[in-house]
């Protein structure tokens, strides 16, 4: 599983785990800058994002995950080379997922974003899976990095992992 982040800021910074005004405001100096991918999220994105998560969360719950944290830290499963494009100087983390426990860990096929808000006939829209349902998923579907790396086949470009707890995490703070 692969982290993703800009060198200068560090990894698993999280946005959600900030004071609602206090995150709203990065995302706006962020948005301001206008020198990252995250630079052009809607001006409502991190409501939005609060929203997603806890339904993340919460069907997550509902297939026996057991999260200690409200929102989750976030990786890919594989690596995907065009997140290292949304940062001006570029790092990753690479975990593999057997150090985090299964009730730990959740996964989107695609990123929570357009897998939760996209209306089509996917039935992997708005799913949130285990460890073991996203095996079956990939079995079906394949890796997104593999048969949409350019993006121009949908939003699916990764698989999403969302973790749910910080034992591993904060290692890497």
């Amino acid at each position: 599983m692969y982290h993703y982040f800009d060198r200068k800021i560090g990894p698993f910074r999280n946005l959600s785990s900030l004071p609602l005004q206090k995150a709203i405001d990065i995302s706006k100096q962020i948005n301001k800058e206008g020198k990252t991918y995250a630079s052009q999220r809607s001006l409502d994105y991190i409501e939005i994002r609060r929203d997603l998560e806890m339904l993340a969360r919460e069907q997550f719950i509902a297939k026996g995950g057991k999260p200690k944290n409200s929102f989750p830290h976030y990786m890919t499963l594989g690596a995907c080379d065009w997140l290292k494009t949304w940062y001006t100087n570029p790092d990753w983390i690479v975990l593999h997922w057997d150090e985090f426990t299964e009730s730990s860990i959740s996964f989107t096929y695609g990123d929570l974003f357009p897998t939760m808000r996209v209306k089509d006939d996917k039935s992997y829209r708005r799913q949130v899976y285990t460890k073991q349902e996203i095996i079956r998923v990939i079995d079906k579907y394949g890796m997104p990095q593999d048969w949409n790396e350019q993006g121009d086949k949908g939003p699916e470009r990764y698989i999403e992992v969302q973790i749910w707890d910080d034992d591993v995490i904060k290692r890497y703070q």
